[in-house]
């Protein structure tokens, strides 16, 4: 592998800390003075600003923390598992306000647990490892995602088209069926993203594993290459999340108080 130049990344300095509080500021604004939020009222503003920081805190506490996990194996489980279960409270939250938002955990963990496993026991990611780190990071990313845009579409569109669940109710569909007619197509847009990433990939965007590969001195067909699996892997994992988060939704395992 070769060496990386100092100079292919953003340098450490005050310069670039000044940047990033303007631009911080620069979404801040914007988003207060369009009151982008569905309310028309200023909390995603103080959003912005909440997850800026938070960004900004918790990538330094984990910086350390990985430094420590990567060569143990317990502390590299632990870590994990925490990425899990902070993805779940936070996808859980976006859909539903109720108990059941734990449910999200089921559609996060079954596509990125069998992926991962497998490719520890084909040796292409070790452990303890720094490799299954940014891997897992980006599929459990990647389920999240699915997760919320799955769950909250079918869910506004069960809302929002209830008369025709009753409709179909009324016919003899099973409740199951009933919401399904409803909201699969909605469900459906959620994967949307990952479906114009890979599409779009090397023309419109360079993703992050491509990026990073080549900073740190890979060769362009093996940066290609990761990324690649990363994008199908990526899809593997969100269809199987939004299929499954639709399936909780029409059982009504997963819901809102108001539907």
């Amino acid at each position: 592998m070769l060496p990386l130049a100092a100079d292919t990344l953003l340098p450490v300095n005050a310069t670039l800390a000044v940047a990033l509080v303007v631009l911080l500021l620069a979404a801040t604004a914007v988003t207060a003075l369009f009151r982008l939020a569905p309310d028309e009222s200023y909390g995603r503003a103080r959003e912005v600003v909440t997850a800026g920081v938070r960004a900004a805190l918790q990538l330094a506490a984990v910086s350390l923390v990985i430094g420590w996990a990567v060569h143990r194996t317990a502390g590299l489980i632990g870590f994990l598992l925490l990425m899990f279960a902070v993805a779940t409270r936070t996808a859980g939250r976006r859909i539903t306000g109720n108990g059941t938002w734990w449910w999200a955990a089921l559609p996060i963990a079954v596509p990125v647990a069998p992926v991962i496993t497998a490719l520890v026991l084909t040796g292409l990611l070790t452990v303890p490892g720094i490799a299954v780190v940014p891997v897992t990071g980006i599929l459990i990313g990647g389920a999240l995602t699915a997760t919320v845009l799955a769950g909250r579409r079918a869910l506004d569109e069960v809302a929002g088209r209830y008369g025709e669940v009753e409709a179909a109710l009324s016919l003899g569909l099973p409740p199951r069926d009933a919401h399904l007619e409803v909201a699969r197509g909605a469900a459906s847009d959620a994967l949307l993203p990952a479906l114009d990433q890979t599409r779009t990939v090397g023309l419109v965007t360079l993703p992050g594993a491509f990026v990073g590969m080549l900073l740190a001195g890979a060769s362009p067909v093996q940066a290609g290459t990761v990324q690649v699996f990363v994008l199908i892997a990526l899809l593997a994992v969100e269809a199987v999340s939004v299929a499954l988060t639709l399936e909780l939704v029409a059982r009504r395992i997963l819901h809102r108080t108001d539907t």
